[in-house]
């Protein structure tokens, strides 16, 4: 029952990705005033009569990770590097994402570096792919994992590191209220994986 307007909505039940039927916005924004509801305050008063239209344009942006193709994105590549055969590394891109536990962000920088095997990928495209993935219900841990997984398989590269420093606020502002913790991840494949000097120099260089 939506808890504004009274009418039946389709939000009870159960839904999934792909489904035939997905929820409408009108079943989102009504999912919103349901739990507007839930907290204690009323949907309908003024401050927050457009709160769930404004919810909703909110999760198309923080979730639009959902359409993003990470293939595509690293499809196309150059091989005229000039004999270039060392790491490739970009260092402190914004990780804005929310944790799929208690859907609360969790915000820091990511750092990205692979061995190209004879062809690179614009820079841009590695910060797309970091969005793509960060923009999506996820743990630190399989979001790490991803974005080097995508990096390796696309580009053929002969190793790919990732590191991940942030600050969730399911921890901060909730549960055990731990401020300014930082969570680091790293993911290692290929060169990065076997050879300790190349995996230490990456650890030096991502460290500003």
């Amino acid at each position: 029952m939506d808890a504004l307007t009274g009418k039946r909505s389709d939000i009870g039940r159960d839904v999934v990705a792909n489904d035939p039927v997905p929820p409408s916005r009108e079943d989102a924004m009504a999912a919103v005033r349901t739990l507007i509801a839930w907290a204690g305050d009323d949907p309908r008063r003024e401050g927050l009569i457009d709160t769930p239209k404004r919810v909703v344009e909110a999760f198309g942006e923080w979730f639009a990770g959902y359409k993003g193709d990470a293939a595509a994105e690293l499809s196309r590549t150059f091989e005229d590097v000039q004999g270039y055969d060392d790491m490739v590394l970009l260092r402190g891109m914004e990780v804005e994402s929310h944790c799929e536990h208690h859907m609360a962000p969790f915000i820091g920088k990511a750092t990205v570096a692979y061995l190209p095997r004879g062809k690179v990928v614009g820079l841009s495209k590695l910060a797309r792919v970091v969005e793509i993935f960060s923009r999506r219900l996820q743990t630190q841990e399989t979001l790490t994992r991803q974005i080097a997984d995508a990096v390796a398989e696309n580009l053929d590269a002969l190793g790919v590191a990732v590191l991940i420093e942030a600050e969730h606020q399911c921890m901060s502002t909730r549960g055990v209220h731990h401020r300014h913790v930082d969570t680091v991840t790293t993911t290692f494949t290929g060169a990065f994986k076997t050879d300790a000097d190349l995996r230490g120099r990456f650890m030096q260089l991502a460290r500003p």
